[in-house]
């Protein structure tokens, strides 16, 4: 396909590429319709790619039937080159149909399993479909959906939650939206998230942490001081199963959106957080998930409760330590304000030396020789300052690091 010349005007001009479902919009310009719907739904952009001009109706774009038959007419007179014949695309669905389709569900709830089939396929389908399903309030169907097979224990329940959570992840909701789930009382958002999270299958588990990620980003301060024990205890699950990439960062980065709120720092750790963020990092090298471990970690050991658990773990310290100067600058710097928070407050003598023994001072006085941010530096010279005493002549610092201790 590559070797053969593509007439000009059968190609995108937003892909370059062979056009399948070719469609015109008001200035009179075609282009395949996912890629101007992409342009237009996705990128929120409202003007045409290719005059510039601004498109005042971005539902306005009409099928080209006459270009689309000779792209399939030129497709099979090169078929012997090897070139497939695009098929004849379905005609787009309208906000009428996909209305009836929820009021059916709605009134026949034996129905409600094949609907919501109905409207994953068409949410795959491009992104105008999900603005029609957006427009005709699929969000709230599928919210409600969640909510009411929440508090019913059957087995199909759980098959329509998580039917539903898949479709209302892929139509990855505005923050708007997300407010207005997360603040209407009878739809008991984070609630239904929280049930698909506890007892779903992996992928819908996935979705449901994703989805509680972007709801408490949204979310009132009462909501984010009220959350439970359990919630940690399920996002530790999500982050120990490695269900995937995607939900293992929304993992971490929701812990990091808690954390800071009321009392969600001793629930954390009540939780299980730090024995298992410090068991990842055993086994972490990737650069944001070891940041986002050691900003939560760092986060932790602003209570008493979390510098405890993170001493009574034997890797600990020397993780944190570790870690520092081998990620980033900003990993660099959490490690060593986890160190300084231990050595401010929890630093009795075994602690000392422990610090001396996994080679955390070594690493501190290399800090201080190597390229560190001011704050950073500053930062590893007073906890060094802190247990002169015991550390500045010790055998354990490799004489050329010796130099560099304040």
């Amino acid at each position: 396909m590559d070797e053969i010349d593509v007439p000009s005007h059968f190609l995108c001009p937003i892909s370059l590429q062979l056009m399948r479902d070719p469609v015109t919009v008001c200035t009179g310009i075609t282009y395949d319709r996912e890629n101007i719907e992409r342009w237009l739904f996705s990128c929120k952009n409202k003007t045409c790619p290719v005059t510039k001009q601004p498109l005042l109706d971005t539902d306005l774009i009409t099928p080209n039937h006459t270009l689309r038959r000779l792209i399939q007419s030129w497709c099979t007179l090169n078929a012997s080159l090897g070139v497939e014949r695009i098929p004849t695309p379905k005609p787009p669905i309208d906000r009428t149909q996909i209305v009836k389709l929820l009021s059916e569900a709605k009134r026949f709830p034996d129905k409600q399993l094949k609907c919501l089939r109905r409207l994953r396929s068409i949410a795959f389908e491009g992104e105008r479909n999900k603005n029609c399903l957006e427009s005709a309030g699929a969000i709230d169907f599928l919210a409600s959906t969640m909510k009411n097979n929440s508090i019913n224990t059957q087995q199909d329940s759980a098959v329509l939650s998580e039917a539903a959570i898949e479709v209302l992840f892929h139509l990855n909701p505005s923050e708007a939206q997300l407010k207005n789930l997360v603040n209407n009382e009878s739809i008991q958002f984070i609630e239904s998230l929280f049930h698909v999270l506890r007892l779903g299958n992996y992928q819908s588990r996935a979705y449901a942490t994703m989805l509680l990620k972007s709801a408490f980003g949204v979310a009132d301060p009462i909501q984010l001081i009220s959350v439970k024990t359990i919630l940690f205890e399920e996002i530790m699950r999500v982050l120990r199963d490695q269900i995937s990439q995607q939900a293992s960062k929304a993992a971490l980065k929701l812990i990091v959106e808690l954390c800071p709120w009321g009392r969600n720092r001793i629930k954390a750790v009540e939780g299980g957080v730090v024995s298992v963020l410090i068991e990842l990092l055993l086994d972490t090298s990737e650069r944001r998930a070891c940041e986002l471990m050691l900003i939560a970690l760092d986060q932790l050991c602003g209570c008493a409760e979390g510098r405890a658990e993170l001493l009574n773990h034997g890797a600990g310290v020397a993780i944190v330590s570790k870690k520092i100067l081998r990620i980033s600058h900003a990993a660099s710097d959490r490690g060593v304000r986890i160190l300084a928070s231990i050595c401010r407050y929890s630093a009795n003598s075994r602690v000392v030396h422990e610090m001396l023994q996994v080679g955390a001072v070594s690493k501190l006085c290399l800090v201080l020789q190597v390229d560190s941010s001011f704050k950073t530096k500053e930062r590893a010279k007073e906890i060094l300052k802190l247990h002169s005493a015991v550390w500045k002549n010790s055998p354990c610092i490799p004489v050329p690091l010796l130099s560099s201790y304040p």
